[in-house]
């Protein structure tokens, strides 16, 4: 029998959280066609599977971090993969699309593993110590969304969209045996009752450091999103790139991404949050700003385009740790409420961006409009940890 972990995990295992909470979201997308194909509806109908599922993993994030400081990182975790690996099991021997859509809404309890492993690293070390742990797990965030399409549609191409959901299945196991064995509890001081927690929320919710820290993290992740939602028409209408050739494109800012992590956990220990937060905007804006001038100069080409971009991606992996932390800082007992509460800020503010962006592009505007976008974000960012930095300046920097 399994024993039981008593210890503190590994950041190995922290990053294998995380990493299959986020290959569920897009591992199965190149089976899209086929699926609506086999339920006999309308692409849009199963594209429900992707919007909805974000849509869930945001109201969870506001769940399980209330959660995971009233009864503990722990069996929140159990619980969810749980729930993970009997949803993805439905999902495999569904025949009727809504009941398919049912269980894989459910399979967004898996969020768990991104939302509380953010919670467990604060829960272990102090908020700079937190910033480089949490630029390691941010490599893989970041590489993740960039292998787990092509997997998808390989094990389409062998054995069916089905398939995706039997290695969730599996995937699941694994990591609840994961959590069981290595993922001791870390949150050693859990509220009494939630009347007790509840009255600690005002204290972080009115903390100007906190919505500080969150908003930064919602801007920073717009600019991606904002992206994501305007380079497939910006691609095909000003370079005329090729389906293959628009995804190599897309993938630049998130190789970006990976960089700047890498760099997170480099520079971390060195330097304050905030400052940490405000290099990775003016990295962001300033390559936002040089993509920007050559576009209204017609000096434009593919590589001066997406190079630009690739700053995004360098600008959030050393921004997003920093923040992270940092909101998880203002109330150490609260980690876990904070992880969730800026994390769902990410996912609605992102999704805002998306449809926003894809709703206002043209292809007459599209180019220099897109960057347009993607600076009012990244440097709505940069305002906002320039005000964490006078708070830091004013109060003393977060511990």
């Amino acid at each position: 029998m399994l024993k039981a972990a008593q210890t503190p995990p590994r950041l190995s295992t922290l990053i294998v959280l995380t990493a299959v909470s986020i290959l569920t979201l897009n591992m199965f997308l190149p089976s899209l066609n086929h699926m609506a194909v086999e339920f006999g509806v309308d692409y849009a109908l199963v594209n429900l599977s992707v919007a909805g599922y974000l849509a869930v993993t945001a109201v969870l994030q506001l769940i399980m971090g209330p959660l995971s400081d009233r009864f503990g990182r722990r069996p929140v975790l159990l619980i969810g993969f749980a729930i993970f690996i009997l949803a993805s099991v439905g999902c495999f021997l569904a025949t009727d699309i809504w009941v398919f859509l049912g269980f894989r809404l459910l399979q967004a309890a898996v969020i768990a593993g991104a939302a509380l492993s953010r919670a467990v690293v604060r829960d272990m070390v102090p908020a700079q110590e937190a910033a480089a742990m949490l630029g390691h797990i941010g490599m893989v965030m970041a590489l993740a969304p960039m292998l787990g399409p092509s997997f998808g549609g390989l094990l389409d191409q062998m054995f069916g969209w089905r398939a995706s959901f039997a290695v969730f299945a599996g995937l699941g196991i694994a990591m609840f045996a994961l959590v069981w064995t290595d993922l001791g509890e870390t949150n050693k001081n859990p509220s009494a009752t939630f009347t007790a927690q509840f009255r600690s929320y005002p204290e972080l919710v009115r903390s100007r450091r906190f919505w500080g820290y969150a908003l930064c993290l919602a801007f920073s992740v717009g600019a991606f999103y904002s992206f994501l939602g305007g380079a497939a028409l910006v691609s095909a209408i000003e370079f005329d790139l090729t389906t293959a050739q628009v995804g190599i494109g897309m993938g630049s800012i998130t190789g970006g991404f990976a960089f700047g992590n890498f760099l997170s956990g480099r520079l971390a220990r060195k330097y304050s949050l905030a400052m940490m937060m405000i290099f990775g905007r003016l990295v962001a804006c300033g390559g936002l700003a040089a993509g920007l001038v050559l576009v209204l100069s017609d000096v434009i080409s593919v590589w001066s385009y997406f190079g630009s971009v690739v700053f995004v991606g360098i600008g959030n992996g050393l921004t997003l740790p920093a923040a992270s932390a940092g909101a998880m800082s203002v109330r150490p007992e609260l980690a876990g409420s904070a992880s969730g509460l800026s994390g769902a800020l990410m996912v609605a503010g992102g999704a805002v961006l998306t449809s926003v962006t894809g709703t206002i592009l043209t292809p007459d505007n599209g180019a220099w409009l897109l960057l347009a976008i993607m600076f009012g974000s990244a440097g709505a960012g940069l305002i906002t940890a320039v005000y964490v930095h006078r708070i830091d300046l004013r109060e003393g920097p977060t511990a």
